[in-house]
């Protein structure tokens, strides 16, 4: 099968050569620019628990000094992995939504309303989940390490690539990155070679980005279960 997967490289690569080594052919089109903002290294020492809600939250983190023992509530099963690989033993994860991970920091006897938590994040969110915990009562102090710019562009190369093999399917990560891709189709005029393409999205607020501009099928996939996914369509 021809997929494209729309993740920066980095992100991807042990994803694509899953579907390289099951023989399907991958046409990456990234759709965001993710770059580190150069924060200042964070005390950890004035926390109780931190949040990320991204990976790249957790790429671009720094801190003064190791404090791995700190309770971390983690958005999925990616980003906890990798939030373990940077040193964090006390590890909590979510079921790969914002909204999932706000009622297990709310249902959690890990930390209480009156400790303070630090929320890791990139400049642009789909999900206040600062302020709904802040009603909550908790107390929330909100850290933007990384910023994200739509790649509007695509090469010649990746163009004859579509052209050349339509996509059966296509994986989209964030509202933002769909809305990025759905320009870049417009721009050069692709949707006539993906009307039979299955996006494949990562929560129902990216599928709401495809269903306002009419795409028919539209399915929604769990993180880490790109592989799984496919079988079972």
């Amino acid at each position: 099968m021809n997929i494209i997967l729309t993740r920066p490289l980095i992100d991807s690569e042990d994803l694509m050569a899953k579907f390289f080594s099951l023989g399907h052919k991958i046409i990456h089109v990234p759709t965001l620019k993710i770059s580190s903002l150069n924060m200042d290294p964070i005390d950890l020492d004035k926390f109780d628990a931190i949040i990320f809600t991204s990976a790249n939250a957790i790429k671009y983190f720094k801190t003064e000094k190791k404090k791995n023992n700190i309770i971390c509530f983690c958005v999925g099963s990616i980003s906890e992995k990798l939030a373990r690989m940077n040193g964090f033993i006390n590890t909590i994860s979510a079921g790969g939504t914002v909204n999932a991970l706000k009622h297990l920091i709310i249902s959690s006897n890990k930390t209480k309303k009156n400790k303070k938590i630090a929320y890791i994040c990139g400049d642009n969110i789909s999900f206040d989940l600062d302020l709904d915990l802040i009603k909550e009562g908790y107390k929330i102090e909100k850290i933007v390490n990384y910023s994200s710019e739509k790649i509007l562009d695509i090469n010649t190369q990746d163009k004859e690539l579509i052209k050349n093999n339509p996509p059966h399917y296509i994986f989209v990560y964030s509202q933002r990155s769909a809305q990025s891709f759905i320009e870049i189709v417009k721009k050069y005029s692709l949707y006539p070679l993906m009307t039979g393409s299955t996006v494949m999205c990562i929560s129902k607020k990216v599928a709401s980005v495809f269903e306002k501009e009419k795409w028919k099928k539209i399915k929604i996939f769990n993180p880490g279960e790109e592989l799984f996914s496919l079988k079972i369509i």
